[in-house]
């Protein structure tokens, strides 16, 4: 009994942990890859991105990368200003010898686009870049939880956006948590 009340706290302590410690991103810089971290470099990339207007990112791979056979998955996934993001999708991309290109049209009210690449060798094995976490460009309009509204487009008072600021989403999967918690310790 007592072992089931410690695991239900700790997993609601883990939810009301901000995702921000988990990660160095600062709102509003791109993160991009380094000049040695990746068997690519970008060769365009649409920054900031816009609501409703397409975004563009197109790579070309290094040498040795091509030569080896390896081939390139590149995937994106959306997130919004009221802290939703969509399920990463993976990209068509055009591939033109080397370079890889793709293209979205960000939904409006979002945050940032995430993007990553598979890079996948010829006997089967694969590396996603960046290992565990996204490359990111950021919207011309955002709200990020930690430091509020942001952006080229943010005038100080609104962004050009349809819906209106959410920074309660957090709390109120926090209060979730705790009513399912006292829920389960009050079924014993």
């Amino acid at each position: 009994m007592q072992s089931r009340n410690l695991f239900v706290l700790l997993m609601i302590t883990l939810f009301l942990i901000p995702t921000s410690l988990a990660s160095e991103v600062v709102a509003g810089e791109d993160v991009n890859p380094g000049a040695d971290d990746a068997p690519f470099s970008i060769t365009e990339r649409t920054s900031p991105s816009v609501d409703g207007a397409s975004w563009s990112l197109s790579i070309v791979m290094d040498d040795g990368a091509y030569d080896n056979g390896t081939t390139f998955e590149i995937r994106t996934q959306v997130c919004t200003n009221d802290g939703v993001c969509d399920p990463p999708m993976k990209m068509d991309a055009t591939i033109d010898g080397k370079e890889h290109s793709i293209s979205i049209t960000p939904p409006s009210n979002h945050t940032y686009v995430n993007w990553r690449v598979k890079a996948i060798y010829s006997d089967d094995n694969y590396t996603n870049y960046p290992n565990g976490d996204w490359y990111k460009t950021w919207s011309s309009c955002y709200f990020q939880q930690d430091s509020g509204w942001g952006g080229v487009d943010y005038d100080g008072a609104k962004c050009d956006i349809d819906s209106e600021e959410t920074p309660g989403f957090g709390l109120a999967v926090g209060l979730a948590g705790i009513a399912m918690a006292v829920a389960f310790t009050r079924r014993d």
